[in-house]
């Protein structure tokens, strides 16, 4: 089960969105558990845990610093902290992972053989960090966007306060993952600063943090978070009340407070805005649809924009915004899909870094393992060219978004070759054209692409969306 479907359900049964974390702090720990062996103290308190609250919360998030700081022991104590909770019950490991070096090695070891299903990650070094996390198709990550730390203010509201950094990381992270596989880590006591994120994220989850540590009010909080549903927001269960003899008690009196004021929760707008076509024409292409909403979203536009390449071209292609549209992403994939069933293949592989996304989703509709070639081959550890589990002699379909020139798509194939695998096929959302197929063809791959970009930009034409001008100068171009 994908961590969105449990989480989800864990939430549905136990009528919850508190999480709690499940931290071995000697300096927090209750007196009734103090002894001269700490180390069975901790133990003990993490049980009692555990035991009072897995019918009460929607998830647990032990922090692997608390764990490291204690040496091997502690090691030793979260594998067993870990074995303890209800198989039912999501784990967020907090990691705050930053470090790309150990990023592929540090995915597998958390997932495969700790079997936790999220972990915290920061931000900063970017996508490529992300990217090894995200080939577990059915795990999650929640990139750390802003916590309370009152002198970390300097960095995160940088440049200004209303155009802090907090957010400009907000707005990226969006683009490297479905809201299914990546949510936000907000660490804050101030609700307009949870507001923010809520309205620039509507369809992301987030796990919120420290908002216990101030005087703010709990249901500023929860109005300033949820989204229009009434969920997407974890709360955590307050540390202070982790020490109660009445923990069992305590939770329960928060569960019903919150419920109560999400019973109650109204929102005007909805956690995202629903498409509806405006034309009706006869004989109208298979995509229309589709085609329209890219257009209307602003996933296509028309002008003059210079490209990577250093060539202009009267239009313009950028498909990050549809991660954050479920109505759009749905039938993006489901296009996808309708090209995969007709193939024959072992394993995926999204090309770096644009349409891992895509390949996420597709590899959790296709029931399919995932993997996707470097952009860059790493400069330590094992320098794997290839990200994800794999055998040599396998067939490999790879996707991409938009195939303009194929130099990007084949040299991505060439790594998967050179790996051992075979790759026949190669699945694109939009042709630029221009004979790239051809290309594609004399290098030994077959492509394929859900649309072209005469078939887009005749139908936005046919359907009034440009006009005489803009076609005409796609046709020169």
């Amino acid at each position: 089960m994908i961590f969105f479907d449990k989480l989800n359900r864990t939430i549905s049964e136990n009528q919850s969105l508190l999480f709690v974390g499940l931290d071995p702090n000697p300096e927090m720990i209750p007196s009734r558990y103090q002894s001269s062996d700490m180390m069975t103290g901790l133990e003990t308190w993490l049980q009692f845990m555990i035991a009072e609250t897995s019918d009460f919360v929607c998830a647990y998030k032990p922090t692997l610093g608390f764990y490291e700081a204690l040496g091997v022991p502690g090691l030793e104590l979260l594998i067993k902290t870990l074995k303890s909770i209800p198989k039912h019950i999501p784990i967020i490991l907090d990691a705050k992972h930053g470090d790309l070096n150990t990023s592929s090695i540090f995915a597998q070891t958390v997932f495969t053989e700790w079997l936790v299903d999220a972990v915290t990650l920061s931000p900063y070094t970017g996508q490529d960090h992300v990217a090894p996390f995200l080939v577990y198709p059915d795990k999650a990550v929640f990139i750390l966007c802003c916590t309370s730390n009152p002198s970390a203010a300097i960095l995160q509201q940088y440049p200004n306060y209303n155009s802090p950094l907090y957010l400009q990381v907000v707005q990226e992270s969006k683009n490297w993952g479905t809201p299914e596989q990546l949510g936000l880590e907000v660490g804050t006591t101030n609700a307009e600063v949870l507001k923010s994120i809520r309205s620039l994220a509507p369809e992301r989850i987030i796990m919120a943090r420290s908002i216990w540590a101030g005087d703010g009010n709990l249901q500023q909080i929860l109005a300033a978070g949820l989204n229009a549903n009434g969920d997407g927001l974890l709360i955590p269960v307050p540390q202070d009340m982790l020490g109660s003899v009445n923990l069992s008690e305590d939770i329960q009196y928060l569960r019903t407070e919150i419920n109560q004021f999400r019973s109650d929760f109204i929102h005007d707008a909805s956690s995202c805005d629903i498409w509806f076509p405006d034309i009706d024409v006869k004989n109208k292409h298979p995509h229309q649809d589709l085609i329209l909403q890219l257009f209307d979203i602003g996933c296509i536009m028309f002008g003059e924009f210079v490209q990577a390449s250093g060539a202009t071209f009267p239009y313009y292609v950028d498909l990050r915004k549809i991660i954050s549209n479920p109505q759009v992403f749905n039938q993006v994939l489901s296009a996808y899909e309708e090209i995969l069933r007709t193939l024959t293949f072992d394993r995926l592989a999204g090309i770096p870094y644009g349409s891992l996304p895509t390949a996420t989703g597709l590899s959790l509709r296709l029931h399919c393992p995932m993997i996707f070639p470097r952009k860059e081959v790493k400069a330590h550890g094992t320098r794997r060219v290839i990200e994800g589990n794999f055998h040599p002699g396998e067939i490999v379909a790879v996707v991409d978004d938009i195939l303009i020139s194929g130099k990007s798509v084949m040299e991505g194939a060439e790594k998967l070759k050179s790996a051992g695998l075979k790759v026949n096929d190669i699945v694109v959302f939009i042709d630029h054209e221009q004979g790239v197929k051809d290309r594609l063809q004399e290098n030994g791959y077959h492509g394929h692409s859900v649309l072209t970009i005469s078939e887009i930009v005749n139908t936005l034409h046919q359907l009034g969306r440009i006009n005489d001008r803009q076609l005409l100068a796609f046709k020169d171009n």
